[in-house]
């Protein structure tokens, strides 16, 4: 099952994928030639839901 981020969790996953693609980490994704920004990358991969990152929930 599946839920939503919070905009908390949304930014810390695109935050922390984004540095691996600025730090020299392959995107997951095709991405077009004139997208430069790792940002932008990592928005791109997280709304095609690639990311292999998780949020754990804490009870």
């Amino acid at each position: 099952m599946t839920r939503e981020h919070t905009r908390f969790e949304k930014a810390r996953i695109i935050g922390a994928r984004s540095l691996q693609i600025s730090m020299g980490a392959p995107p997951i994704i095709e991405v077009p030639s004139d997208i430069i920004d790792p940002v932008d990358i990592a928005i791109a991969e997280y709304d095609k839901g690639v990311i292999p990152i998780s949020v754990l929930k804490e009870e």
